[in-house]
C-alpha cells in the first residue's frame, strides 16, 4: 500500500476513536437535576421599638381669637381712622366721628333738665306749705291734692330729661370708638372725611386678635369619640399642631380647648377649636392649615412600615424573612397607623425583617433576595396619620 493511502486510513481510524470517546462520555454523565425558581427580589426593613404618638389629622383654618368689625352707631363725618397694620390695645382710639352736633344736643338736654329740676324744687316747696295749711284747715284739701299731682308730674318730666341727657351722652360717646380687644388693625374701608350712617354694615375698620389665635377644624363623629376619651370629655387639653399645607412644616403648637356643643346632622361632623399663642405670628386669620391632634403616646411600640402590612382573607399579615432567606406570611394585629408607620401589637417583634416591596410575587416559603434594608420608621415617628383600632 502506498504511503498516501496509509495516511488517509489513519485519519479515518482517529475520527472513529474520537466519536466513540465522545459517545461514552455523554452516556456516562448523570442527567442534571432540575433547578428551582430563582429568588424573588424584594425590599425589606427591620421592625423597631420606639415611642409613637397617636394622633388625629384634619384640615383646619386659622381665625382671630377675637375679631371686631367697627360699624358706626351714629350718623356723621369721619374725622379719624386708626393707621392700618398697627397693633392696638383695649381702649385705643380706632375711629372718631364729628361729635359737634351731638355735644350740642347734650347741652340742650342738660339745660332742659336743670330747668325742670328747678320747677320740681318749687313745686315741692309749695306742696310742703300746702301740707301745713291743710292741716290747719286754712285751704281746701283739693288744692293740696292738685299740688301733690303737680309735684309728681314734674318728677316725671325731670326723669324724662335725665333720659334725654343720657341718650345725648351715649351719642357723644358713640362718636369716639375705641378698640374692645387687643389686636392688629386691618385695612380701612372708609377714609376720613366720608359721611357714615347707621345703615352701614360693611364696616369702617376691623381689629383681629392674632396673639393668641384660634384654629378651627371639623372631625367625623367617629373620631370625636376618640378625642373625647383622650381628653376626659374635653376637660383636659390635647396637644395640637398646625402644619403648612405647602411644606408640611410646623407653624406652631397649641391646645385643643373647645368642642362644639352638637354634631352637624348634615355632615356628621363636629367643629373643634384650638388655641395657639402664635408668638412668631406664623398663623394668620383665614390661613388654611393641616391640624394634628395628639391623642396619646404609645411607649416602646413595635413598628414596621405601613407598606409591609398586607390584607388577606384572614386579616392583616406581613411577610417575615426567616432562615435561608425564606419568607413566612405571619398574621399580625395592627394597633394604629401613624405617619407611614404601622404600630403592631402582636405578630412581629423588634429586629424582625419584613418585606416592604415585592409582596405580589411572594408566597409562603418563597426564597428572596433583599434589594435594600433599613430601620422601620426612622425619622417618621410622630408624623401625621390615622388612629386605628
Amino acid at each position: 500500500m502506498s504511503p498516501p493511502r496509509r495516511f488517509r486510513w489513519g485519519f479515518v481510524a482517529l475520527g472513529v476513536a474520537l466519536v466513540a470517546v465522545i459517545a461514552w462520555l455523554s452516556l456516562s454523565q448523570k442527567p442534571p437535576k432540575p433547578k428551582g425558581p430563582p429568588p424573588v427580589s424584594v425590599t425589606v426593613a427591620k421592625a423597631t421599638s420606639q415611642d409613637v404618638p397617636l394622633s388625629v389629622t384634619a384640615l383646619g383654618a386659622a381665625q382671630a381669637w377675637q375679631g371686631v368689625l367697627i360699624n358706626p352707631e351714629v350718623n356723621g363725618r369721619v374725622t379719624y381712622v386708626a393707621r392700618e397694620g398697627d397693633d392696638v390695645r383695649v381702649g385705643a382710639l380706632l375711629v372718631q366721628i364729628d361729635s359737634g352736633p351731638y355735644e350740642a344736643a347734650l347741652t340742650q338736654a342738660e339745660g332742659a333738665l336743670r330747668r325742670d329740676q328747678a320747677l320740681l324744687a318749687g313745686a315741692r316747696t309749695d306742696l310742703a306749705r300746702y301740707q301745713t295749711l291743710v292741716a290747719q284747715n286754712s285751704i281746701a284739701r283739693q288744692t293740696y291734692e292738685d299740688q301733690e299731682a303737680t309735684v309728681k308730674q314734674d318728677e316725671g318730666v325731670v326723669l324724662a330729661d335725665q333720659g334725654n341727657v343720657r341718650a345725648a351722652q351715649v351719642n357723644v360717646n358713640f362718636c369716639h370708638i375705641t378698640s374692645p380687644v387687643n389686636g392688629r388693625v386691618g385695612i380701612r374701608l372708609v377714609d376720613p372725611g366720608n359721611i357714615v350712617t347707621t345703615t352701614l354694615t360693611t364696616g369702617i375698620i376691623s381689629v383681629n386678635q392674632i396673639q393668641p389665635i384660634a384654629v378651627t377644624f371639623t372631625i367625623p363623629q367617629g373620631q370625636f369619640q376618640q378625642l373625647s376619651s383622650a381628653s376626659a370629655a374635653f376637660t383636659k387639653p390635647l396637644t395640637t399642631q398646625a402644619l403648612s399645607q405647602e411644606t408640611g412644616a410646623s407653624l406652631g403648637e397649641g391646645e385643643l380647648v373647645v368642642a362644639d356643643n352638637h354634631v352637624d346632622p348634615t355632615t356628621g361632623t363636629v367643629t373643634m377649636k384650638a388655641r395657639f399663642e402664635n408668638p412668631a405670628r406664623q398663623l394668620w386669620p383665614g390661613q388654611f392649615v393641616n391640624v394634628r391632634v395628639t391623642l396619646q403616646t404609645v411607649p416602646h411600640a413595635t413598628t414596621i412600615p405601613a407598606t409591609a402590612v398586607n390584607q388577606g382573607p384572614n386579616g392583616a399579615f406581613a411577610y417575615v424573612i426567616g432562615p435561608g432567606n425564606k419568607v413566612v406570611a405571619r398574621p399580625i394585629k395592627v394597633m394604629a397607623t401613624e405617619g407611614g408607620l404601622a404600630v403592631i401589637s402582636s405578630g412581629v417583634s423588634p429586629g424582625d425583617s419584613v418585606v416592604t416591596d415585592g409582596q405580589m410575587s411572594l408566597r409562603n416559603g418563597s426564597i428572596v433576595a433583599t434589594a435594600g434594608a433599613g430601620r422601620a420608621g426612622a425619622g417618621h415617628a410622630g408624623g401625621g396619620g390615622k388612629h386605628g383600632s
